[in-house]
């Protein structure tokens, strides 16, 4: 796969090349056509976003399945107005504001009969201070835009006497804001790397035209693919911060290749052809790499993990065929302008040519690379040590799902949420959901609730309901602890492993409700994600060394991988989970970290550094099997890529970091583990971790069982796969 040759004009990726450059007009006309079409028909009849993670054989599953059997009645989304009123709910004037804001809530289309707290003296604390009335939804297909004026007649209700909230998922939903300009601003800010890296408006313009092209494409096309395989709402986002991200860095790798043909002499299309089967080669095989590891979303078993898998696939198969197809056919229209509208700077200087004295004058990098070189073990055991520390907080990672005491402190749920820890205790937003099956010759849970509620960490449980048609009971237990804490997960297991197995007699009670869901989804995937790893792992080492054909790099390439990935993790859970820098990075409170952020993030990040990888490697195999001396290959590998893959890196960090410009925790969360892991990858691994390695191995670096290591060959400058 990678034999060099010293004009790469056929093979399918030339003669593809060579096609779409000659064909220019046809192919972006098709594009265009494509696009519009694929536009229309998915942001206009594609499919809804389905957020609904339960399901599976978990005992939280099997609970929701019995109690929408055969308490149906009691399913449906619930709001939850929440009341504070500083004199006491009974003084006139704060009687006269609960009692309309209950009477508007009350007469709203979308909601059903609202209990009054004056009419149910459960609903009131014992000093008359604080109040709650819950509010059933009409159908289960409500909008956020019908539950929003609901949320805004509750605020502007409130004042300084008397403060009401309203609280529940969609009061959450309805006034969480649009994503807002994260993308734009991911945008523009890939658009000023590239003209300082390119230092020309036209050649900046090229990578950028063709990512946005592709990504509408793909993010309409993953709209439609949801009605075959649903994925959840934040996949929308996903896909665009990452078809955005590799999208750019594709075109930049190409263009960069281009404008390096044109500097050898080439003509725009040869330019064109050599660009494609060399680093459009390897563009072929850093999008493969990102899908694969992606299909590694598969192993958890989780409907929504695998369709956001599709959707994200989608979005990078999309920008790599437009970076092997579109591209050519703009650089055909660029031609020799490329570099037109340049910003006013010194001429580059370009790499030496390796064999030159090295008195010469030599890049930083290869400078760089020399200063490693001279201390690789030093410099191994320096970045290794790095990336331990940065990894040491991932052992004490935990999952779950972000509730409303971790929204912004203005937000009408976590006012409402801290009314009524206040008031009913912490654990009011966390209910564990009991239920069991009767029988023929039903049970009695009264032993069952008694047990439940003498258990340390619980507060109180209701008595036991049966359901109309006599063949399930449910009853309801409120922990002293809050939805984010540890404790409240441990309550749910030894409520599980010692509690109810000796007190429920014939009976199967299961322990179901959002709380529960949310352990059962965490533990799942604690145990699922190591065979993911390994998946994602060893799949992506066979394709790496069929491309570089050594065992040897492939091994340090999935080290490297891991530790990076580590140490995005560990940084991860000191902002999110230990709350360092947590509220300057837009996280309101420290949380555990969001249950699918860490299996959406390795297989992204496992192929994106695969993707680096490949690049530098690829030349730096071109320069060994030119020379046969490892020190001068890793050198001239390491001159030739630090600047593009510095500017795709910088890229793809300053794509991930807007994110936390949004509304969404839980994307947050994802968007700065990435840009944690690409900054350390481009850096410690890329810069210390590689060279110092390679330079220890040697030899050694080439290793492929069957084969003798290369020697060097007195020819001509190879063509690499890389950039």
């Amino acid at each position: 796969m990678m034999a060099t040759e010293t004009a790469p004009t056929g093979g399918p990726l030339a003669r593809l090349g060579r096609f779409c450059f000659r064909r220019r007009r046809l192919v972006l006309l098709v594009w265009i056509v494509g696009v519009i079409a694929v536009a229309f028909a998915g942001f206009g009849y594609g499919a809804a976003p389905d957020n609904d993670f339960s399901g599976g054989d978990s005992q939280s599953a099997r609970a929701q399945q019995l109690m929408e059997k055969h308490f149906p009645e009691e399913q449906g989304d619930r709001l939850t107005l929440a009341i504070r009123a500083e004199k006491g709910i009974d003084d006139p004037a704060a009687r006269r504001k609960i009692e309309k804001a209950v009477a508007d809530l009350a007469d709203s289309p979308v909601t059903g009969p609202v209990t009054s707290p004056y009419q149910d003296e459960s609903l009131v604390t014992e000093d008359r201070r604080i109040a709650r009335t819950t509010i059933p939804l009409s159908t289960k297909e409500v909008e956020k835009s019908q539950v929003k004026p609901l949320v805004d007649t509750v605020k502007k209700a409130s004042d300084d006497s008397v403060t009401l909230a309203l609280g529940g998922y969609m009061a959450e939903k309805a006034e969480t804001p649009p994503q807002g300009p994260a993308e734009s601003v991911g945008l523009l800010a890939a658009a000023v790397i590239l003209f300082i890296a390119f230092g020309s408006l036209v050649a900046m313009g090229l990578p950028l035209a063709t990512a946005v092209l592709a990504i509408v494409g793909g993010l309409a096309l993953m709209k439609l693919v949801g009605h075959l395989v649903p994925a959840p709402n934040f996949a929308l986002t996903f896909g665009a911060m990452i078809g955005l991200g590799v999208g750019i860095d594709y075109a930049l790798f190409i263009v960069t290749r281009y404008k390096d043909g044109l500097g050898d002499g080439d003509d725009p299309e040869a330019a064109t052809v050599k660009a494609i089967a060399t680093a459009g080669h390897a563009v072929l095989f850093a999008g493969t790499t990102v899908v694969i590891a992606l299909m590694g979303l598969f192993v958890m078993g989780q409907r929504l993990m695998t369709g956001l898998a599709v959707a994200t696939s989608i979005t990078v198969l999309i920008t790599m065929i437009a970076a092997l197809t579109l591209l050519p056919a703009f650089l055909g229209f660029t031609g020799h302008k490329i570099d037109s509208l340049r910003l006013p700077r010194r001429a580059s200087r370009r790499s030496r040519p390796v064999g030159t004295p090295s008195r010469e004058r030599r890049t930083l990098a290869e400078r760089w690379a020399g200063v490693v070189q001279r201390r690789p073990l030093v410099a191994a055991l320096g970045a290794g040590g790095i990336l331990l520390v940065l990894a040491a907080p991932t052992l004490s990672m935990r999952l779950g799902q972000p509730d409303a005491s971790v929204q912004p402190r203005d937000r009408s749920s976590y006012v409402s949420y801290e009314i009524l820890s206040e008031g009913f205790g912490p654990g009011y937003g966390a209910p564990l959901v009991f239920a069991a099956e009767l029988g023929s010759g039903g049970a009695d849970l009264r032993p069952v609730v008694e047990a439940v509620g003498r258990t340390e960490g619980i507060a109180r449980a209701t008595p036991p309901r049966v359901s109309e048609d006599g063949k399930a009971a449910t009853f309801i237990a409120f922990p002293t602890t809050g939805y984010q804490d540890e404790a409240t997960t441990d309550l749910v297991h030894r409520l599980r492993d010692d509690v109810l197995p000796g007190t429920a007699g014939g009976a199967q009670v299961l322990i179901g409700g959002p709380n529960a869901a949310t352990v059962d989804t965490a533990d799942e995937v604690g145990s699922r994600l190591p065979l993911m790893i390994g998946v994602v792992v060893a799949t992506s080492m066979v394709l790496l060394i069929a491309l570089v054909r050594s065992v040897t790099i492939a091994l340090q390439a999935a080290v490297m991988n891991l530790l990076s990935i580590g140490a995005s993790y560990g940084v991860l859970v000191a902002v999110v989970q230990w709350g360092w820098l947590g509220t300057a990075l837009g996280f309101p409170a420290a949380m555990p970290v969001t249950t699918w952020t860490p299996m959406m993030m390795f297989p992204i990040l496992f192929g994106l550094s695969m993707d680096y990888q490949v690049f530098l490697i690829s030349r730096v195999r071109e320069e060994y099997e030119r020379t046969g001396d490892t020190r001068t290959a890793v050198a001239a590998g390491l001159a030739r890529t630090a600047k593009v893959i510095t500017a795709a890196a910088a890229i793809m960090i300053a794509v991930f970091t807007t994110s936390l410009l949004g509304p969404d925790v839980a994307v947050k969360q994802g968007g700065l583990g990435m840009a944690v892991a690409v900054l350390v990858d481009a850096t410690v691994v890329r810069l210390v971790f590689v060279p110092a390695v390679m330079e220890l191995c040697g030899k050694a670096n080439w290793w492929m069982p069957g084969r003798r290591t290369p020697e060097p060959t007195p020819t001509a400058p190879a063509v690499a796969i890389g950039t």
